[in-house]
């Protein structure tokens, strides 16, 4: 479907400098004006509440004049936009780009009369725009010191917010008013190796407030491409947040050159916090897809080598050594220490776990020799992504997981070395193939080299895409690890499937851990760039288990880890456990199996920041062959609900009018038992399977830091006639 009104006015020596237009349902308007200076200014409001007074809007250039002041109106054009696409993967079938476009073109007459576009777009649930260049006589390459972005918000809002932080996003989440904001509290965060907070009243986005009016508003950015990832900085008297970029190694913010753009600056708002978790903006405002075979390009469920390293039942390194050179040290002479996680025999073991259980794949991480001494080195040449462990049998592995119909997925950490990746990406790409590998999850833990560069920075914004780029030339998958955080690439970039970008489940292994709160704020923060890595499904709880003298564990119950495959989206979802431990509670296992990793619908039905999340999916429709030999899509028809809280015990109330009023479902529902707590009786759990249809309500009570999972599959005959209906 698509229907687009264009209207192009040419305003020459124009008296009027206010132009207003409205969203398509006409929730949102939007003012844009020139001062008396000369400066461009947007404003907008949510019916009649204003969200953002009018803010200043320029990028400020190094050694020429910059694009702040001085500015007319040249040119104004309108369109209204009403399409829609179908992701290769995601949330929902199919997505709706409805928007109206405003695009003004601004000329400065005393400066070469050089020219700026703003282009703004106005959906029903938000706002983006972004700063365009075009081809011009008097613009070729430019520097660009800083952006001079605002944000004029109409108070102090609640605000849920990570310290700005060009390095890493990998902080526990604050809740307080914007004026209580004290980023210094990230510099405490000890168990962050490469931090540096920018300064006091800096945060990072997507920021997530809630307006004492009751609007729920998200600061964010989509689509950012050649260009430095943006965070705020916070005027307590005012609150006016503005942009900040991440300079390079000399202090610059991004060098660019004509015809150029900048990423989308956005705004999310509605009454409703469900809106902004359904919101589907940050997507549209990204390029369709430059892959155009994306028959390789599939989503996966997988287990792995990793989580035993982090409870410290093995490690990455193969000896106990503290000096070791690549293409110098003779492995084979080291002597191995006896605990190493990735040797022959230990894959085989995952390998047989994911084939007898259904899994894709098997992730396994120190595989490859360099781990001795990789962390906190700043070394250039740490790994060359090809040569194993002499405990790894590359070739062994590669057909006994082929004979099991299992695929191996690769690890590639850089050490955060990324000129070193760079130079073999094409000798790893193609060891990867010629071993049948087709996926790789990448790391960037450390200081960036090149010396000076940061995670988020523009040399490191385009590394990103230049992995992706070439990885899919070689149709390999990737899932990188401390990146920057994703921004909808994945809609351009769908090979792309996942990451982290954000503190994930490991750090409850052996940190202070995540708190109950941590997963009910991901989803309205990290998760609305894209699908995140969390790494679910941990079944023994405490660390203790392990050691009796750690006191860590994970900060939720049992049964919210079976919860977080549904409300943490993902296409990649991880069994992050042990399989050992997943054999000791097949029960609970069972709901990792059933649950899938792509979507045909997706259905928010309660959530509030901080606080809860329940969430409904149906999962992807199946293709099937007919008894005439025509293959055509089917409906699987099954939904899967997730319900999580904080650290507040409450009722989860889940209404299933979704499901098809035809049919007659089975509802397998694994939950808190009554004396389950995060803390206290954190694997205390019960299942139970009844009948349900569209006019069926779950209470689900959800313990302190808890959870509840719900498969809902349409039921047998015989199930009907053996279960009871639930009852209201």
């Amino acid at each position: 479907m698509k229907n687009t009104l264009l209207l192009s006015i040419l305003l020459v020596s124009i008296s009027v400098h206010a132009q207003t237009v409205q969203s398509p349902g006409k929730k949102l308007s939007l003012t844009f004006s020139l001062n008396a200076e000369g400066e461009p200014t947007y404003a907008l409001a949510f019916g009649k509440k204003p969200v953002i007074l009018p803010s200043k809007m320029g990028i400020e250039l190094k050694e020429q004049p910059s694009f702040l002041k001085g500015f007319s109106i040249a040119k104004v054009e309108s369109s209204l936009v009403d399409d829609s696409w179908e992701p290769v993967w995601g949330e929902v079938k199919r997505i709706r780009n409805h928007y109206r476009e405003l695009k003004v073109t601004l000329r400065q007459a005393e400066i070469k009369n050089r020219a700026m576009q703003i282009t703004f777009r106005l959906f029903d649930d938000g706002l983006g725009f972004r700063y365009e260049f075009a081809a011009q006589e008097n613009l070729n390459y430019f520097t660009a010191t800083d952006e001079k972005t605002e944000f004029h918000l109409t108070g102090d809002h609640k605000a849920f917010w990570i310290p700005g932080d060009f390095d890493t996003n990998e902080y526990a989440y604050n809740e307080t008013k914007l004026s209580e904001v004290d980023a210094r509290e990230g510099q405490k965060a000890g168990e962050i190796f490469s931090r540096s907070v920018i300064g006091t009243d800096f945060v990072q986005t997507p920021l997530m407030m809630k307006s004492a009016d009751g609007l729920y508003i998200n600061i964010f950015e989509a689509a950012v491409v050649n260009y430095p990832a943006m965070c705020l900085h916070i005027d307590k008297k005012t609150y006016t947040l503005t942009s900040t970029l991440a300079p390079d190694a000399v202090g610059n913010k991004a060098y660019m050159q004509a015809p150029c753009r900048t990423p989308w600056r956005t705004v999310m708002v509605s009454d409703k916090a469900a809106d902004i978790l359904a919101s589907k903006m940050i997507l549209n405002l990204n390029e369709p897809s430059k892959i155009e075979d994306v028959s390789w390009i599939k989503p996966m469920k997988y287990v792995g080598i990793w989580w035993e390293m982090h409870v410290g039942k093995s490690s990455w390194n193969y000896a106990d050594v503290s000096n070791v050179r690549l293409g110098e040290t003779d492995w084979k002479s080291l002597k191995p220490n006896g605990h190493h996680g990735a040797t022959t025999a230990r894959t085989k073991v995952y390998i047989d776990f994911a084939a007898k259980h259904g899994f894709d794949g098997v992730l396994v991480e120190g595989w490859n020799v360099g781990w001795e001494d990789w962390f906190g080195q700043w070394k250039e040449e740490v790994f060359d992504f090809v040569t194993p462990y002499p405990d790894f049998d590359v070739d062994e592995l590669q057909k006994y997981a082929a004979s099991k119909g299992v695929k191996l997925i690769m690890h590639h950490e850089t050490s955060a070395s990324v000129t070193n990746y760079e130079r073999r990406m094409d000798e790893a790409f193609r060891f990867m193939k010629d071993h049948g590998y087709d996926a790789v999850k990448t790391g960037y833990v450390g200081k960036i080299i090149p010396r000076g560069e940061q995670h988020d920075g523009q040399w490191m914004t385009n590394h990103y895409v230049r992995v992706v780029e070439k990885a899919a030339k070689y149709k390999i998958m990737v899932n990188p690890h401390e990146p920057v955080r994703p921004t909808g690439l994945q809609r351009t970039y769908p090979n792309w499937l996942a990451c982290e970008a954000a503190r994930g489940n490991e750090f409850n292994a052996w940190s202070v851990g995540n708190k109950p709160d941590h997963e009910t704020i991901l989803p309205f923060t990290r998760l609305l760039g894209g699908p995140m890595d969390y790494t679910p499904g941990i079944f023994e709880i405490k660390m203790s288990f392990y050691d009796k003298t750690k006191k860590e564990q994970v900060h939720t119950t049992l049964a919210k880890q079976l919860a977080l495959y549904v409300t943490m989206y993902s296409p990649l979802q991880m069994a992050a456990d042990l399989p050992e431990n997943y054999e000791a509670r097949p029960d609970a296992f069972q709901f990792i199996k059933d649950v899938a990793v792509d979507w045909d619908d997706t259905r928010i039905l309660e959530a509030e920041p901080g606080d809860y999340v329940t969430v409904a999916r149906r999962a992807k429709s199946e293709e099937r062959r007919a008894e005439n030999g025509e293959r055509r899509a089917e409906s699987a028809q099954k939904w899967f609900i997730g319900a999580i809280t904080d650290e507040n015990s409450r009722t989860a109330t889940a209404s299933l009018s979704f499901l098809d009023p035809k049919r007659t479902y089975t509802a397998t529902i694994y939950r808190d038992a009554a004396i389950a707590h995060w803390e206290k009786n954190p694997m205390a759990y019960t299942i139970e399977r009844v009948l349900v249809d569209s006019k069926s309500a779950l209470k689900l009570r959800l313990a302190p830091g808890g959870g509840a999972a719900v498969s809902l599959i349409p039921s047998t005959q015989s199930e009907v006639q053996q279960l009871k209906k639930y009852s209201n």
